[in-house]
């Protein structure tokens, strides 16, 4: 298989789990315990496809654009593809279908279930690694916004106008993220420096 870089890419996403389905013999990727990619694997433990999810029509344009992309082996063929594990198919096309693989089974989930699996707030901000997360604060999706330093009785602005307003799952759907709101709910306590470091982080958070 000429893509070596492949569980390493895969693994590194957030919230991403992998198994080994022993009656297929597929090694399988998964969100939110669903499949998003799998390496199909022979008796031998060679690969002969990898299998992953596509918009409809962005699969029928793949498969016309490269030889090596089929309709899904053993799958619905509608929204599955299979892409030869030795074949022509660049690296950057294959990473960018495997994103999207990944990106339509994580949506495929509610909002809040999506914030539950990737463990963050909708801006992006991993709960679990705040000191006043379990204490001062239960958590942005928990609390539905309405954490400790938010104004009295209201949701943080940002939970606001992702998830109140627009009806986002996270700021990851928003065109304009990092925006202007961000920077208005800066933590007055953090440096520049630290502040920017914030937003470059939450940022690498939800785009996985």
């Amino acid at each position: 298989m000429r893509y070596k870089w492949m569980d390493e890419y895969l693994m590194a996403k957030r919230a991403v789990t992998k198994d080994l389905q022993r009656d297929w013999n597929w090694i399988r990727y998964k969100i939110g315990g669903k499949m998003f990619a799998a390496i199909l694997l022979d008796p031998n433990d060679t690969p002969y496809y990898i299998n992953l999810k596509l918009e409809p029509l962005r699969g029928e344009f793949m498969r016309g654009q490269y030889a090596d992309v089929i309709p899904g082996y053993y799958s619905d063929k509608r929204c599955w593809n299979s892409i030869r594990p030795d074949g022509e198919v660049p690296d950057d096309v294959l990473r960018a279908m495997l994103d999207e693989s990944y990106r339509l089974v994580l949506e495929g989930f509610s909002g809040k279930r999506q914030r539950e699996i990737l463990g963050l707030s909708s801006c992006g901000t991993d709960c679990a690694a705040c000191s006043l997360y379990g204490n001062a604060c239960t958590g942005c999706s928990e609390a539905c916004g309405k954490v400790f330093h938010a104004p009295q009785g209201k949701a943080c602005p940002l939970y606001a106008c992702c998830v109140g307003k627009h009806r986002y799952a996270t700021c990851a759907a928003c065109a304009q993220v990092p925006c202007g709101l961000w920077r208005a709910t800066r933590d007055p306590s953090l440096s520049d420096e630290a502040f920017e470091e914030t937003i470059r982080t939450r940022v690498r958070n939800l785009k996985g």
